[in-house]
This record gives structure tokens, sequence and C-alpha cells, in this order.
């Protein structure tokens, strides 16, 4: 008899195998199955559609998730995100870093990253750059992902002055992590 791990398990290896339209199926056939889902199978189920591009498809199954009343958490909006920085949908992924806050569940630098990274790729530098400063005021750790995203996107807009600016902060968060490393 299937179950909600059977089929978890499933598209979980649908999703690591590349085979997005196929966890789909799986998906489908599990309320045909009257078999029930979990946040498991939708986060399972939004990361094949994010590692395709399928950005509407992961965005679909996101609002059918919150029809479903399951807990939505981090690793569903950093699927999410990435899904929308591969489709270089920056708008949807800014309401999701916003919807992320509503919900008081905590971006995470890949999250940061990847809406970054979305901005930088649509010419929306100057709203990468605001989502960089947003990082730092909010706790969010930045990493040399989050360092290159930015500086790729100041390069869209032209303007080297705060290039600077960001090596500096690079070179300030480099030698704080070193410092830690090397007093541990």
């Amino acid at each position: 008899r299937y179950n909600t791990v059977t089929f978890n398990a499933a598209i979980s290896a649908c999703e690591k195998g590349g085979k997005w339209e196929e966890a789909l199926q799986l998906f489908s056939l599990m309320s045909l199955a009257e078999v029930e889902s979990s946040p498991v199978t939708f986060n399972a189920s939004i990361s094949a559609c994010e590692r395709a591009g399928e950005w509407g498809e992961a965005l679909h199954l996101f609002s059918l998730m919150l029809q479903s009343r399951l807990e939505v958490g981090a690793i569903t909006f950093s699927a999410l995100v990435s899904a929308c920085e591969k489709g270089c949908e920056w708008g949807s992924a800014l309401q999701l870093l916003s919807f992320m806050a509503h919900t008081r569940v905590e971006p995470s630098t890949n999250t940061f990253n990847a809406a970054i990274t979305a901005c930088e790729k649509a010419c929306e530098w100057e709203m990468a750059l605001q989502l960089f400063s947003v990082m730092s005021h909010v706790r969010v750790e930045s990493n040399m992902i989050t360092f290159h995203a930015a500086i790729s996107a100041r390069d869209r807009g032209g303007m080297c002055e705060s290039e600077i600016q960001l090596f500096s902060v690079m070179g300030g968060v480099l030698l704080s992590s070193l410092r830690s490393h090397l007093l541990a």
C-alpha cells in the first residue's frame, strides 16, 4: 500500500534526477490515491520545479500548499525564490521575501542570494543592492556568492565607486571570519 512516505521518496528521487514532470505526476497521483501530502511532499515537488527553472509550476504548488494550510518554512521559500531567480522573475522573488517577513519565516543567505541574483539578471541593480543592504540589517550573513551578485548588479548599473565600498565590506567580512576561525 502506498503512503505519504512512499510518495515523498519517489518525488524526491525524481527531483534529484531532474525529472520534474514525473515528480508532478506523482504529486497529482497522490490525491487520486487518497494519500495526504505533507510539507515534505510540497518541498520536494517545488524543488523539482526549481531545478528545472519551472518557476510558474513552483508558485502554483506554493498556492496549493497555502490552500492545504500546511506549514510553510524556510526550505519552501528558498526553493521558491531560487525558482524565480532561474526564471528572471525578480518581482515574484521580492514578493516571496515580503511574504516570508509577513509569516515570520527568516530568510537564509541562499534565499537572499537568489533574490539578489534575480534582480541582477533582470537589470534591477538598484533593487539588488538594496537587498544586499537589507541583509546586514536583518543579520543574515553574506558570502562570496552574495558579493559576486552585488558586484555584477553594480556592473550593470555602471557604478564603480560602490564596488570599492563592496570590496571594503567583503574585506571586513573575510577578516572577521578569519579572526573567528583563528581564535576558535
